[in-house]
Parts: structure tokens; sequence; C-alpha cells
């Protein structure tokens, strides 16, 4: 009881439990029974904190298993983290409340209820061992083994969730769109991305799934040999029962009924221009989107860091798996340069030899009709002053220097060798007094090069210009009668954008005209190839068509929905790019179709994008086209570059080109390209201005190895993406990389072939899956 000491009351502790104590003994109190609450307490906090967090993941020595425990003294800091104090805090206190609601049902704290809520505590996730948390992560194939990295938790991407919706239903529509398009035009599109928005993943994801070494053992590491007739001359041209009637409609090529009606099978491919000015519209809106473009830019840089943390973890047993492949190695792995022009591809050292020796072995040979006068090459050279031996790499001057940086037009005349167009209408035209001579002899060099490699492989451009119908029947016949071909080479049509050119000439009336003359011979051909036999022949060897010419060019007309239809197009202005490439893409789209119809060899849309210029150019090129040229510009927009990521659009990559016209080779975004997961490979473009060596390709992959320090996974990575990348028929790719080669993952791997290892395919797929399933899990959370 209270004591008064001169008016002031104290308290006395022992005075008050010596009250409560004659109060409990009084014969008039109940009989003494243990309060549940105190023992609840009692043991819920000794088992709590001796077992629970002694034992916890952020105890010194937990992962020794030697994790004593030592009560911290008043004042001094926790040596548990505060997150772990209050979840121990809120479960006693959880314990104390449960305790107290039993005590007041029957008076005591059943066993049973006290070891539900201790286990409850002891599987919290933060208070489980490191190795027993759950990884919800897709993997490739039960039998790759390596250190995988996984996110735990709910996985917000660092953005609020709202944001998170936004922008995984801009993105999705972004693939819908990507997918319509290649639909139509008949181009690559990832099977992968293709489950996710059809809805079979991720629900069907693979869970199990085993690689098949037996068909890979059965199929042979080369190509058999090509026959004789290469071409197929002697082949009977084919004869189809329905030839149709072909008519040009406001840019396009139509394929008529005898009636006039479009056939039915060729009307569902065709894409009307407020449908694509909709479609880009939409796109333009995305890229420019605050929220969607941080979120774009923490998943890339969520990627980049990821491979580097995956580089740190497995880099030694990614070396040690391509060590134990036999013979295989990056010098004998099949690498194609997939962006070669071949008016370039010869280095200067190899154009130079060339002339000197036709000089000295043709110097009587007529080369030019100059206004009725023939001359001859001895004459060429004399009226410049120059004889064979006078020559050298540097009079050729034909290199890009730093002089060329940032000026196109500079680069251009250094195609024209001694400064003389001349000299490049004789020796690098296909149609010329001589016939294009000259040139095929040159290139059939290249294409022997490569051939003596063997492991070396080019996609060289050759050039249609649209002033005539009958450019392709006589590159055919160029091609046909020099035997310009080669196992390890296949053609690509470049189209340059010179219609202002043209049109100031009066060669042509109006855009149709240009795209008339690009369009209605191959057409024909498809309809009846008898009636141009040797195109027919020469088709079956192109596997694409390029669009090209200054990106960096002010475009003075925009193509909106006030921009004339192609016949109707009669301005001197060159029209802009995304005018070039959406006519280019829909009669590629109506000839693909006509050209499956007949059984015959498609083309991609593999235009130059992303050089320089707008970043529009770079949005027309995720619609409509298959893989791109350069696309540096990508770095800028990351809506963009994560889109290219998700759908896996290839991107040749020129670091040397770029090195000298655009950006210098340390800015080049390449390597962080290639870190994030995009489908990058290294190409050449023009070894004749850029190159210095017999093996352009091996020059350019030794001097990237060395700045970027690539290892040898890197590269052979790249090597890998470049045959994917490339217009080699399905047939010869089954050599190359494996007969699983379009199964995407480890099962269309085979390190025998590629030497990539496993570990490095199986990580990327991993990785790409994360990503789409993120994006969709939000979207089917929604709609749930």
């Amino acid at each position: 009881m209270p004591k008064d000491t001169n008016g002031v009351h104290f308290f006395n502790p022992a005075a008050d439990n010596s009250d409560e104590e004659t109060t409990a003994a009084s014969p008039s109190s109940d009989v003494a029974r243990p309060n549940p609450l105190d023992s609840a307490r009692e043991y819920g906090m000794k088992t709590v904190d001796s077992e629970l967090f002694d034992s916890g993941p952020f105890k010194k020595n937990f992962a020794f298993g030697n994790a004593d425990h030592s009560t911290a003294s008043p004042f001094e800091i926790s040596t548990t983290p505060i997150e772990v104090n209050e979840s121990r805090a809120h479960k006693t206190i959880e314990i104390s409340n449960r305790a107290r609601l039993e005590s007041q049902n029957d008076g005591c704290l059943s066993p049973s209820s006290l070891k539900s809520v201790l286990d409850e505590i002891q599987t919290e996730p933060r208070c489980k061992s490191p190795q027993h948390i759950d990884l919800h992560t897709f993997r490739d194939a039960v039998d790759v083994n390596y250190q995988r990295m996984a996110i735990t938790g709910e996985e917000l991407s660092g953005v609020p969730l709202e944001d998170l919706k936004t922008a995984s239903g801009h993105l999705i529509e972004a693939l819908h769109l990507r997918s319509k398009y290649m639909e139509r035009i008949g181009n690559q599109f990832p099977s992968t991305t293709r489950n996710f928005l059809s809805g079979h993943y991720p629900a069907n994801l693979p869970k199990h799934r085993v690689k098949n070494t037996e068909t890979t053992v059965q199929t042979s590491f080369n190509p058999p040999d090509p026959p004789k007739d290469h071409w197929g001359k002697n082949d009977p041209l084919p004869k189809y029962e329905k030839i149709y009637h072909l008519r040009r409609n406001r840019g396009v090529t139509e394929i008529c009924n005898d009636d006039g009606s479009i056939d039915q099978q060729f009307k569902n491919v065709n894409v009307t221009k407020e449908e694509f000015l909709n479609d880009t519209e939409k796109l333009t809106a995305m890229i420019v989107d605050g929220p969607l473009k941080s979120f774009c830019f923490r998943r890339l840089s969520y990627l980049e860091n990821k491979f580097q943390l995956h580089v740190l973890l497995n880099e030694l047993r990614e070396l040690h798996e391509q060590k134990g492949v036999s013979h295989r190695d990056f010098y004998n792995i099949r690498k194609v340069d997939t962006h070669i022009h071949a008016a370039s591809s010869m280095n200067q050292k190899h154009l130079l030899r060339f002339i000197k020796k036709k000089i000295k072995t043709e110097a009587d040979t007529v080369v030019l009709n100059n206004n009725g006068t023939k001359v001859t090459m001895k004459e060429v050279f004399k009226k410049m002053g120059i004889d064979a031996y006078d020559l050298s790499v540097d009079m050729l001057d034909v290199h890009a220097d730093r002089n060329t940086f940032h000026r196109f037009d500079k680069f251009n005349t250094k195609y024209n060798p001694v400064g003389e167009s001349t000299l490049r209408e004789i020796f690098i035209k296909t149609d010329n007094y001589v016939g294009g001579k000259y040139f095929a002899d040159l290139l059939k060099e290249v294409l022997s090069d490569l051939e003596d490699s063997k492991y070396q492989h080019a996609e060289p451009r050759l050039s249609i210009y649209g002033r005539s119908k009958n450019e392709w029947d006589n590159l055919a016949k160029w091609a046909l009668t020099h035997d310009v071909w080669s196992p390890n080479a296949r053609w690509l049509v470049q189209i340059p954008r010179l219609y202002d050119v043209y049109r100031a000439k009066n060669m042509v009336k109006n855009f149709d005209d240009m795209l008339d003359n690009l369009f209605t011979p191959l057409f024909e051909v498809t309809n009846d190839p008898s009636s141009h036999p040797e195109l027919h022949l020469f088709l079956q060897q192109i596997s694409g068509i390029d669009s090209v010419d200054d990106e960096s060019k002010h475009e003075f007309v925009n193509f909106d929905r006030s921009t004339p239809c192609p016949p109707e197009y009669t301005d001197l202005e060159n029209p802009p790019y995304n005018y070039y490439l959406f006519y280019m893409y829909r009669n590629i789209c109506a000839l693909n179709a006509f050209r499956r119809a007949r059984g015959l060899n498609t083309f991609a849309l593999r235009p130059h994008c992303g050089e320089a210029g707008h970043v529009s150019h770079l949005l027309t090129g995720y619609l409509t086209s298959e893989s791109i040229a350069h696309g540096i510009l990508l770095r800028k927009v990351p809506v963009l570059q994560y889109l290219y990521y998700l759908t896996q659009i290839g991107i040749a990559m020129s670091p040397l080109s770029n090195n000298s016209l655009f950006i210098s080779y340390q800015r080049n975004p390449l390597p962080e390209y290639l870190q994030k997961g995009l489908n990058v490979s290294l190409s050449t473009d023009d070894p004749l201005q850029f190159h210095y060596t017999k093996e352009a390709l091996m020059e350019e992959f030794s001097i990237a190895a060395q700045v970027w320090k690539l290892s040898s996974c890197d590269m052979c990575e790249l090597a890998r993406n470049s045959v994917m990348q490339s217009g080699f028929e399905d047939k010869v790719k089954i050599h190359w990389l494996g007969p699983n080669y379009k199964e995407e993952g480890v099962l269309g791997n085979d390190i025998h072939r590629t030497n990539v290892p496993d570990i490095r395919v199986s990580f990327r797929h991993e990785a790409l899956v994360d990503e789409l399933y993120n994006l969709f899990r939000v979207q089917n959370t929604l709609k749930q």
C-alpha cells in the first residue's frame, strides 16, 4: 500500500506484492491456477527468441550452422535487422492476443493452436534459409545446370502498379501489331512470343524438356555438294494451270481472276494506308509515353545487369563446356556477313591488283562507247595520265577517312577509283559496254576467297534502281552468263531511294512508275516463268530485298493521310523513308503470297534502318521488316529497343562502318545490345572502304573482341545469330546449326556445330520467357 510521508504518497512494490499474496492465500479466494496468458507469453517468447531468430539467415555464422545466441546489452545496436525485430514483436503480440482469446473461452491455451502459430512464424519467408526459398522461374531444360538467378516476391519492376498495368498493355498491343504484319508478309516471328500472344503460354510452358541428341548425330556437319547445274538451267520451267490477270492499283500489283475480281487467297495480305498510319500513330504515342519509357529502360537495365551477373557466376562453366567439344572453335564455326554490298565487297588492295592485271592483259579491249567513239582500256588510262606502275592504294583513294564522318556525300565518291566515275562504270557495274564482265570476274575472286575459308559466308547486295523494267532481266542475264554463283553466298537486291533523281531527269513520271518498274517483272515471272526464264532461275538465289540510301537526308515530305498515293505522287521531292518502306512492304506481301501459292521461294524485307535520321525509321522497320541493318539509333529509344528484344528482330551491325560515318567505335551500342539479349550480328558493310585484310569479316570480329573484350562464347553467339538472321535455305542451316535449329532455347542448339554453350542459350531463352511472363501475368490478372 502507498505510504504517507509528509503528505507525499510513495509506492512500495514490496508492500503491494505482500498484499496480493495475502489476498491470494486467504481462505475466501478460489484455488490458485496458472495464468494461461503468462505461460503462453513465457513459452512463446522463449521459443520465438531462441529457436527462430537465433537461427535466422541474418545471424552471423548462420551458413555454417554455428548460430550462437547472445543477448544485446541495453542501448547497444541490435544484432538483427530492424525488419526482423519488427516481425518478432508483431508475432509476439499476435501470440498474446490468441492466448487471451482462448483463455477467455476455456481457460487454457491449447498446445495445438500455439504450435500452429509458431509453425507459421518459422515458415515466414524472411525467416527461412535461403536454400529453402522457392524460385518461381522458368527452366529451359532439366539437364542444363548452371547458377541461375531469379527475383522472389512481387515483381513490380520498380514502377507503380498502375504504370505496370498500363505499360504491359501497351507492349502487348505492340507485339500483336508486329505479329499481324509478319504474318501477312510471311517473315519470321519468334514462336515463344507468338505462344504468349495466343494464350498458349504461360499455362502450357514446357517444364521437363530434355535435349534429344539422336537426330543431331545422324545429320552431317556439311551440306551435300551442290549440283553442277546449280542454276537449274537444264530443268524444265514450271507450268501452271491458271494464269492470273495482273493489275496495278494505288501503288500495288493486284492478282485478279479473269472476271477482274481479286483472288480470294490474296485478299487478306493487303494492308491499307489508313491501317498503317493508325498503327504508326499508336506506336509513336507509345515511344514518347513517359511511364512506358521508364519501364522499358528499367527492364533493359535489369537485363544488362542480369547478364553481367550471369557471366560472373558461369563464365568458367561456359568455357569448360566449350573446351569439352572436340575440333570445334571460333574459326571453324559458320558465320555469315549479313550486310555487305557487292560493289564494295573486295578490299582496296584486291581492287588495285585486279585493275593492274586488266591494264596489262586487256589493254586493247574496248570498254567504253563515248558518243559513238569506242574507247579501249589503254586509252582510258592514258587520258588520265596513269599507267599500271603508277597506281597505288593511295592513288586509288577508295578508303574512308576522317573526312567522311557525317559526310555521306563524300563517302559515296569513294566508290569512284582515282576519283573517276569512268573506272566505277567499267569495273563495278553490271550493265556497261562489256556486259559487266570485269565486275563479274572481280566478284568471282571474292567468292572464291570465301569458299577457300569454308566457314565464312556472305549475302552481297546487288542494285536494282527502278528506272526501267528491263533491269531485272539484265541483272539475271549477267549473273547466269558469267556464272556469278557460290555455295557460300546468297544474294540480296538493294533498291536505292533515288526517285527525286529519276524524276528530275524525266525517267519516271510519278512514284508508281518506279514501283511498277521494280515489282511488275517479279509478278510476271511468278505468274508465268516462261515470260522471264533467266529471271525465274536467278530469283531462286535471292533471299531478300533491301532499301538503301543516306538516312540523314532531311525529309521535306511527311507521310500522312494527305500524302498522295503513288500514281498521284508527281512531286520533285523525294518521298519520306516511311513512304518507301510501306509501299515496298505492300508489294512484297502480295508477291510473297503469290509465290507461296506457286510453291516458290519468298523474300524477306531487310532494309537499312536506324543508321541516322529520325527514329520513325526504326518504328516503320519494327512493323514491316524481318531484320534491319545498323540500328544504332535504337540506343536512344528504350521502348523500341525493348520491343526489338521481345520480338528478337535481327540487327546486322557494322561498327567499323559506323566509326567512319556516324558514331565513334567506343560509343557503338553493340556490346550493350549483346548483353541485353538483342538479336545482333557483326557485318562488314563495305570492305572496300573500311577494311584492310583479305578476310574482312574476321577483321571485324577481331577488332570487336579486342576493344570490347568479347569472350569466345560471345563471338560464337554473334556468329550463330548471323546464321539465324541470314537468308540461307533451311536445308543448309540444318547442317550448320543442327536439325532442330528452329526450336527456341537449348533444344535448338547443337554445341558441336555452333560452339555456343547450352548454358548461354538456356540463359538467353529463360530471360526472354521471364520478361514475357511478367508482361502477360499482369494482363491475365486484370482479366480475372
